[in-house]
């Protein structure tokens, strides 16, 4: 039985919080899934369903820059070319495949100064090995490895095929982030069990340098729409069964846009993701970005500003030559963010 009381967790507040300053750049919001909490996917024909041209993704890069960003968030739905409709408008920009997209616009964002950061989904270690030249890190959220109700019928949500995706990362040596969405059906158990799943990972091949505890937020006009929020007590337990399951070396991330952090870096959180004085959370458009004035106050401990790669992997050197120059202009000699001014 798992016991979540804090003394025998023994639990401490950490002495600081990370954080890192992005410009978040949604490429396309067409997905091949259909999660029953989304409300980022749109279907072709949509009004809002956009897949951004190489112009309007320069022009995020340069508001980024122009702010002292060090991060260029790149994010899509899953697969969109799965989608009937979708590839004539990919064609129309000159490309038969989203990733190669995703990488040109890497090219574009380390050339103008940012780290890129990619979250494409679910991929095979062939199309990792493509994207790991270009980005400083990657991401794939697990969400959970139980069988929930919101993930029926998606077929990028099969948590095998999320791990394989994690553990590909993991043996091309890939800085890499993950994390659990909770409130969407999952049980205790299974945020016990994805947990132990992402630790087994990291274990093995060390590459895990943050897991994402992220509280789900209701959407209109999704399947879920009227479901409440997970309460802060089922917060507060989720990342202390983090803390104590993870190796130390893996921080625990909450989103400050979407929950106060102050009680849970008490409870062992210890970043705070990326904020974006630039660009709205594409995937949480109601819920702001505190500006870092506020996040200072918010959080209640010192902050340290990082770039997208965490400072052991800067020691370790886990980056490609293309990325070098820029990753040594932006890291002081800790590995952490240069001071901004």
């Amino acid at each position: 039985m798992v016991m979540y009381e804090r003394g025998q967790f023994q639990i401490m507040p950490p002495t600081y919080a990370t954080f890192s300053r992005n410009v978040f750049i949604p490429l396309t919001n067409i997905c091949r899934n259909r999660c029953g909490y989304c409300g980022f996917r749109r279907d072709i024909g949509h009004p809002e369903a956009n897949l951004l041209t190489p112009a309007e993704v320069e022009k995020i890069i340069d508001r980024g820059v122009r702010a002292g960003c060090s991060e260029a968030l790149f994010t899509f739905g899953e697969h969109a070319e799965e989608v009937e409709g979708f590839m004539p408008k990919l064609e129309g920009l000159g490309y038969n495949s989203m990733i190669d997209y995703l990488i040109d616009m890497c090219h574009i964002s380390i050339q103008k100064g940012l780290l890129p950061h990619s979250n494409p989904g679910i991929l095979e270690k062939h199309e990792l090995e493509k994207l790991k030249p270009c980005n400083a890190s990657m991401g794939l959220m697990l969400e959970t490895t139980g069988i929930v109700k919101a993930h029926k019928d998606c077929t990028g949500k099969v948590p095998e095929a999320r791990l394989k995706t994690i553990r590909a990362a993991g043996e091309l040596n890939i800085p890499f982030t993950t994390g659990l969405l909770v409130g969407i059906g999952e049980t205790p158990a299974d945020r016990l069990h994805s947990l132990c799943k992402i630790r087994d990972t990291h274990r093995e091949f060390g590459h895990i340098q943050e897991v994402i505890i992220q509280n789900f937020i209701p959407k209109p006009g999704t399947k879920m729409s009227i479901y409440p929020e997970p309460e802060i007590r089922t917060m507060k337990e989720t990342v202390m069964l983090g803390r104590k399951i993870l190796p130390g070396d893996v921080a625990v991330q909450v989103s400050p846009n979407l929950i106060s952090p102050g009680q849970l870096l008490e409870c062992g959180a210890n970043d705070l993701g990326g904020i974006s004085p630039e660009t709205i959370d594409h995937i949480n458009p109601e819920s702001a970005w505190p500006t870092l004035v506020e996040l200072h106050a918010m959080a209640g401990v010192p902050l340290r500003e990082r770039l997208p790669i965490y400072p052991q992997y800067i020691k370790k050197k886990w980056y490609s030559d293309e990325i070098a120059p820029l990753v040594r202009s932006l890291s002081d000699t800790e590995g952490f963010r240069k001071t901004y001014k």
